[in-house]
């Protein structure tokens, strides 16, 4: 090529260059543009940003919920290897705030696997319902299971109780008050509990009813501690939240500057056309309720009921908003007095896990069925029959594989930094 064509080449390049980044910079700041947004869509755009999430309502079955001393233990105890039956397992192992308080596997792994995936705790506090089928109805009644589970932290009631005794007697009884007297082995084994284990649980059953209620305060005190805890790890504001204030403002410039344009008719797909909205509104992204998605069976895994096989286990719970050991009223218990009880549609329902931070918390579903949002998403596409029971989704049929690009664009928009103190999100100092 001769001079004179590399010049003239490298003139239209220059040319090309500076008029597409012109209409670009007119495009995103100039006229009507896909920023623009109804009336009606501004409505539902307020609604999911967290602008609009209320400040998080007190427990009541909870009375330490909300104290600074109850979160200062609770912070402890979450990070605390003591309280597992190998010395090697805390909440933390599983709900690691450097990966949003999940723990990046398909199933949780502890001192064995679990059957279901770790669903992240930001934000948990303002749901009813815990758990993937929501068998326990306050966070601290959800500390129990896993405190207690063979494969997850394998502990019993009294090795904890003991453990509270000897490490954190002072800060336990400046919040609940005297701790029981558990210096007699033979009223207060070293290890029992309603466990798997049979030594322990034979243990259990051996003790008088009113050592096993004075025991069984102490783990629900023990819960509630660490609930107060997890109530601090809350949601902090995305570029979604940014960008909603933004058009909300009139001020298309800067929200042109803050998702970009299939992000943009991502978000358009999610409170239109692809029906997202439908379950995952609201400011956490979720509706709190149980849903049967026709998620594919995990082959080798037993028949998972869901939310059918749950209720039992919630009405029965002896730490429930209802028992003995919750402060709550029967009055501040709606939740459980009046929930869905039975009918086909608990069959495989699970919950709606919140969206926030989706995109930094694979793999996805009740077992870590898909491993890529792309997965999820083609999922809903093609809505498959559910097993068991009824699927409640339709298929997409007019969603193309490059819009699902754009839901997958704007699921990204929703990372944001936990918002907590950034003490809370490191591990304490434990005593020896």
């Amino acid at each position: 090529m001769s001079l004179r064509n590399r010049q003239f080449v490298l003139l239209i390049g220059a040319v090309l260059l500076v008029t597409g980044v012109a209409s670009a910079w007119l495009w995103r700041h100039s006229g009507p543009s896909i920023h623009s947004w109804s009336e009606a869509e501004k409505a539902v755009l307020a609604s999911l940003a967290l602008e609009s999430l209320p400040p998080l309502p007190p427990d009541p079955s909870n009375a330490v919920g909300d104290d600074p001393r109850a979160v200062a233990l609770g912070h402890r105890l979450f990070f605390d290897t003591r309280f597992s039956a190998n010395g090697q397992v805390s909440c933390a192992t599983c709900h690691q705030p450097e990966r949003f308080f999940t723990d990046g596997l398909a199933r949780a792994h502890a001192i064995g696997t679990t059957p279901r995936h770790t669903p992240s705790i930001i934000g948990a506090a303002y749901s009813p319902w815990f758990f993937w089928d929501g068998r326990k109805d306050s966070q601290w009644a959800q500390t129990h299971g896993p405190l207690e589970s063979p494969v997850e932290h394998g502990g019993n009631r009294t090795q904890y109780a003991h453990l509270i005794a000897q490490h954190y007697r002072d800060e336990y009884q400046a919040l609940f008050g005297p701790l029981p007297d558990l210096s007699d082995p033979a009223r207060f084994p070293p290890s029992a509990g309603p466990v798997a284990d049979p030594e322990a649980r034979a243990a259990w059953e051996a003790m008088a009813p009113e050592d096993q209620e004075a025991v069984n305060r102490v783990f629900a005190n023990l819960g509630k501690a660490i609930a107060a805890y997890e109530r601090r790890i809350l949601h902090g504001p995305a570029p979604f939240d940014r960008y909603v204030a933004a058009v909300l403002a009139g001020d298309q410039a800067a929200a042109a500057d803050i998702l970009d344009p299939d992000q943009v008719a991502g978000l358009r797909l999610f409170i239109g056309e692809a029906r997202c909205i439908n379950c995952h509104n609201g400011p956490r992204f979720t509706n709190d309720n149980f849903h049967n998605i026709g998620l594919p069976w995990v082959e080798g895994d037993p028949l998972d009921q869901g939310r059918l096989a749950a209720v039992p286990h919630v009405l029965e719970d002896p730490f429930n908003c209802l028992g003995p050991y919750s402060d709550a009223s029967p009055d501040d218990c709606q939740e459980l007095r009046f929930m869905k009880t039975q009918g086909p549609e608990l069959l495989g329902a699970f919950k709606t896990p919140s969206l926030r931070n989706v995109a930094e918390t694979a793999p996805y579903m009740h077992t870590g069925q898909f491993a890529t949002l792309a997965e999820v998403l083609q999922h809903y596409k093609q809505a498959p029959l559910a097993y068991p029971g009824h699927s409640e989704l339709s298929p997409l049929d007019t969603i193309s594989q490059a819009q699902l690009a754009q839901l997958e664009a704007f699921l990204h928009s929703l990372t944001a930094p936990v918002a907590a103190p950034a003490e809370l999100l490191a591990p304490p100092s434990q005593e020896p």
